[in-house]
């Protein structure tokens, strides 16, 4: 991130966290899809990460470099960059970055909630403004998930959790052997170690149901489902937990759903967004992505 091209002002940082490990870990599987806002989002193979808001032919505007992790929700954004360091603006696209934390290795947004996985696997979690105070969520943490107010982890031995209401909730066991969890609205998905997929609607100690095999990456948002199999396919239904799937695209490397937007990155590097039904025509929007985010 070039800083002194931007207008800086820093959060306090994480307190009491021990660090371990590298900084600059790879950034955990994180939040790509929306809940039916009009931003995209991309990161670049040399690491600069732009938005767009409004139409799907809206212009780019760069947001930093040196990104390998980028988040949106609502009208705030955020990125992780190389060094471990997790920044996040709120207002409109030009508006000043907040550092958040450093040796992040995740992040994650939702309405005025944002959370951090550190490089020492401890979840954290924070509500209101971008100063707001710092709760721990919980340790050995792989992956972290925010949505309205639910938040999701997956820890170091697969065990998937789910907490509902305020910060300091109790967390509900929810499935073993998880490798993913999506949260949206009320409903919660897992990928489990032999890529089959699960749904549950409802509260948190809802009965799952059976989506899919084979899957390397899930995405929810709204009424919509979507799955990237194994072999690049990518996949979405529409209404109950039964529909049927569609399928929309081949040789993609990644999916992400907002409202009635759906994305891919396909296998080289070209990212398209179609809007509106799930057999509407994809629109080009940027060349050498590596990520694609939805608000």
């Amino acid at each position: 991130m070039k800083k002194s091209a931007k207008v800086i002002v820093t959060a306090a940082v994480l307190a009491g966290a021990t660090v371990v490990g590298s900084a600059a870990a790879t950034a955990a599987t994180g939040t790509v899809s929306g809940n039916g806002g009009n931003r995209i989002g991309v990161v670049a193979g040399d690491g600069n990460a732009s938005v767009k808001e409004g139409g799907l032919s809206a212009t780019w505007v760069l947001q930093s470099g040196n990104v390998k992790q980028l988040v949106l929700s609502g009208d705030r954004i955020g990125v992780l960059e190389d060094n471990g360091d997790a920044w996040v603006k709120e207002g409109g696209l030009s508006a000043s970055w907040v550092l958040e934390s450093d040796h992040v290795k995740q992040i994650a947004l939702a309405g005025n909630r944002i959370g951090v996985v550190k490089g020492n696997g401890v979840a954290w979690v924070k509500e209101g403004g971008l100063s707001a105070s710092w709760v721990q969520e919980s340790s050995d943490v792989d992956a972290l998930e925010l949505s309205g107010n639910r938040i999701g982890v997956v820890q170091g031995d697969g065990e998937a959790y789910v907490k509902e209401g305020g910060l300091s909730a109790g967390w509900v066991n929810q499935a073993g052997d998880v490798k993913e969890i999506k949260l949206a609205g009320n409903r919660i998905g897992v990928v489990k170690g032999d890529g089959s997929a699960f749904v549950k609607e409802g509260s948190l100690s809802a009965g799952w149901v059976y989506q899919a095999g084979s899957v390397i990456q899930l995405e929810l948002s709204g009424n919509r489902i979507g799955v990237l199999k194994d072999s690049g396919g990518a996949f979405v239904k529409e209404g109950g937990l039964s529909a049927t799937w569609v399928d929309e695209a081949g040789d993609v490397i990644q999916i992400a759903l907002s409202g009635n937007r759906i994305g891919v990155v396909k296998d080289s590097g070209t990212a398209a967004v179609k809007e509106g039904g799930l057999s509407a025509g994809w629109v080009n929007q940027s060349a050498r992505v590596t990520e694609l985010a939805f608000s």
